[in-house]
């Protein structure tokens, strides 16, 4: 059984409930999002800048690499492309609050880039999908329409975060008591969507798992390493490193899932791949993100003490950014 020959099964009803899970997914972003986190952005910029650098040019550059050492099919290559093309996921912010990172860093982080991203992912996944020949046949035989992506990328991304923009700011009080249920609700929502597509299609997986689960977690671990590498060689202090391991390392596989179904047809190596990594990266995340704590606690004795001993640089501790609960 060859995963580029499978389509896994979803209905047009599946497909409306998985977008408007991924709406809700934005909408609790947005709702968390200040005025204040764009003008930290632009007054030290470099933490954001180094940011998008390593998610919209090293990580996808190596990814690519990486489908050449793994042993995947082209449909497998084309989903870790397409998630490595996706923008951070919104536990990116609970899994640096848990690892004593700098949150207030990981939402600025997160809604530029998911602003960014919603012109930026089809001209990526275009652009890396057509690199290599398999790839690029598989792009071709579906006639991916970028311009169709960009506009259901604007209703799944940004439709959702301009109105949660626009309640944040005009009702603070309203935004402030229902963000914390609408961003666990979407989680949990998609996280059981995507452990019924996988149950739905179980013996796809079955059959695929040794090397789904080999490649899922490689790359993930390769994704993660990038974020802490990019921070360090930038000069970013512990706290700004942990928030940009997970920035880069927490991809919204969700949202690359929605367009496997709405312009792959459900191709069989890119769903699951999709789908298993936005359960992995969720697990993996929380012990990457326990294990920093608690060795940074052990050396500092606080779980947000700087473990190189280096003073603060540009973007860690500033006054605007102080630590969300």
């Amino acid at each position: 059984m060859n995963p580029d020959d499978v389509l896994l099964n979803f209905t047009p009803g599946t497909l409306t409930i998985l977008n408007v899970v991924l709406a809700l997914i934005m909408l609790g972003v947005a709702l968390d999002v200040t005025l204040d986190d764009f003008r930290v952005v632009a007054r030290r910029p470099r933490p954001m800048i180094i940011a998008i650098v390593a998610q919209l040019l090293v990580l996808p550059a190596v990814t690519f690499g990486l489908t050449f050492l793994l042993p995947v099919t082209p449909s497998m290559a084309l989903g870790m492309i397409l998630v490595a093309c996706c923008p951070p996921g919104n536990i990116s912010q609970v899994l640096t609050h848990r690892a004593g990172g700098n949150v207030a860093l990981s939402v600025s982080m997160t809604a530029v880039s998911n602003l960014l991203y919603i012109f930026a992912l089809p001209l990526s996944i275009a652009f890396w999908g057509s690199l290599r020949a398999d790839t690029r046949e598989l792009l071709s035989a579906v006639s991916l329409n970028g311009w169709q992506m960009l506009l259901e990328i604007v209703l799944i991304i940004g439709v959702p975060f301009a109105v949660g923009l626009t309640v944040r700011h005009r009702l603070p009080a309203l935004a402030a008591r229902v963000q914390p249920f609408v961003k666990w609700f979407s989680l949990l929502a998609l996280l059981a969507f995507i452990a019924a597509a996988l149950a739905g299609n179980w013996q796809y997986f079955i059959a695929f798992l040794g090397i789904i689960v080999l490649a899922v977690t490689i790359h993930d671990a390769v994704a993660l390493a990038i974020g802490w590498t990019t921070a360090a060689v930038g000069g970013l202090g512990t706290r700004e490193r942990k928030a940009m391991t997970f920035e880069v390392g927490i991809r919204n596989a969700g949202l690359g899932l929605g367009l496997v179904f709405t312009f792959f047809g459900g191709l069989g190596g890119m769903a699951i791949v999709a789908g298993w990594w936005g359960i992995w990266d969720i697990v993996a995340g929380l012990v990457v993100a326990s294990l920093w704590a608690r060795h940074t606690r052990r050396r500092t004795g606080s779980a947000k003490g700087d473990a190189t001993a280096r003073a603060p640089r540009d973007g860690a501790e500033s006054p605007a950014a102080e630590e969300r609960p």
